[in-house]
């Protein structure tokens, strides 16, 4: 008989084989698990902050509100610090891009927060119909752009008249 046999009549043998270990490794036992999920909160409150509600708010610069009445788009954008040269709006069809370049702020000093953004920007909003580009107004008053866009002819509502026979 072998040395790796183990006889019929003798249920137990000893071999010079080694044992394997009879549990697994657990990569996502709960001290990682809890180490990880608090990794992940602490890179969460640094991209989103102490803001109430999701970080998608102001997606990106500049932020904007967007709504619409029965002739008219309106849209309003936040660009404090800004010169209304510095700022470039083009519309085509259903699209508004508004662009421009903020200001870089003076480096003497230390730095120990710097959250508002600087350089190029540019920003091109979906429009949910499209407009009459000839007509655009824009008014840029104490930090606020706000754009009145007219609706298209076409995309304007219009009351029909019913007829009776």
């Amino acid at each position: 008989m072998s040395h790796n046999q183990i006889p019929n009549n003798n249920p137990i043998h000893l071999t010079k084989e080694k044992i394997m270990p009879t549990s697994r490794w657990a990569p996502f036992a709960a001290g990682v698990w809890n180490d990880l999920q608090g990794q992940a909160g602490r890179l969460w409150h640094e991209l989103v902050g102490d803001r109430p509600g999701w970080p998608g708010l102001a997606p990106s610069y500049p932020p904007v509100n967007l709504w619409e009445d029965g002739d008219n788009l309106h849209v309003e954008a936040e660009l404090p610090g800004m010169a209304a040269d510095k700022l470039e709006l083009v519309v085509t069809g259903d699209r508004l891009t508004l662009q421009g370049k903020r200001p870089a702020q003076p480096s003497e000093g230390v730095w120990h927060r710097q959250e508002r953004g600087l350089g190029k920007f540019r920003r091109v909003l979906e429009l949910p119909v499209p407009v009459d580009p000839d007509k655009v107004e824009a008014r840029f008053e104490q930090g606020v752009l706000s754009i009145t866009l007219p609706k298209a002819a076409h995309a304007r509502p219009r009351r029909v008249q019913v007829k009776a026979e």
